[in-house]
């Protein structure tokens, strides 16, 4: 038995390595799989001069997505999955800088309700850029849409005063939206807040389900069966354009030297 003790401890000193890196290799968080394939379009890109900027500092990128219920991630099926966990992993494993997205949904909220929490919860945090998610809630309230553009532009201006880059994200498309009356108005109300504001720019969300639709992925494959929330894969798909759309911008050249 003496004989093959020797033998014993090159085999435990060859296997332990391996175990170690498996072990390791485990422990390295991963861009969650997406849960359907998401239709392969181009999205116009997100101009973000602050993005830009904040991709040639060593601290990184700071967003902060503020929003309703699908800013928070209702529908999805664990935190991870919402899509603002899903976009901090996307531009993670894009950039060669720190990314950090802070998830600031609360459900059932619009934008006069989230006036009232954002300076607390968004200005605070000194973002670069700040993903703003609105008016499907103030669609099924039955909302005045000139109030709710009122409140939006008063929001708005607040970020840009603290020197905060702004994308606006419209509504999804789902049954519960559309069943009430001027529903587009609010779409409409952002989109011309984004085109006549500096630092602010749309993401709309409409019209990519509407582009994904034609593409032969229905409302239906991406919501939950409320008819009104994204599943996961709604929300992976969400995220992807969200990424792809921000990463279409290159950094200024000035930034890429200083890196």
């Amino acid at each position: 038995m003496g004989a093959f003790r020797p033998l014993m401890r090159r085999l435990r000193a060859a296997i332990s390595p391996r175990r170690a890196l498996l072990a390791l290799l485990l422990t390295v968080p991963a861009v969650p799989a997406l849960a359907g394939a998401c239709p392969s379009l181009p999205h116009p890109a997100i101009a973000s001069a602050r993005f830009a900027e904040a991709r040639g500092r060593v601290d990184g990128v700071r967003i902060v997505a503020f929003g309703s219920s699908s800013t928070a991630g209702a529908g999805a099926s664990e935190p991870g999955h919402t899509y603002p966990a899903l976009l901090e992993a996307r531009l993670r494993a894009a950039l060669d800088v720190p990314v950090t997205v802070l998830n600031r949904g609360r459900g059932g909220e619009d934008a006069d309700n989230m006036l009232v929490r954002l300076d607390r919860d968004v200005i605070a945090e000194r973002p670069d850029l700040v993903i703003w998610q609105l008016g499907a809630n103030a669609a099924m309230r039955r909302m005045d849409p000139a109030a709710f553009a009122g409140s939006v532009r008063e929001g708005v201006h607040r970020l840009r005063e603290a020197g905060i880059d702004v994308v606006l994200m419209d509504n999804q498309r789902a049954p519960r939206i559309a069943a009430n009356p001027d529903h587009d108005r609010f779409d409409a109300a952002l989109a011309e807040i984004a085109a006549t504001t500096p630092g602010v720019a749309l993401f709309s969300r409409g019209t990519l389900m509407d582009r994904w639709t034609v593409a032969g992925v229905p409302p239906a494959a991406l919501l939950v069966p409320d008819e009104l929330h994204h599943n996961d894969r709604g929300y992976a798909c969400v995220a992807e354009a969200m990424a792809e759309a921000l990463l279409a911008s290159p950094p200024p050249i000035l930034a890429r030297r200083a890196r």
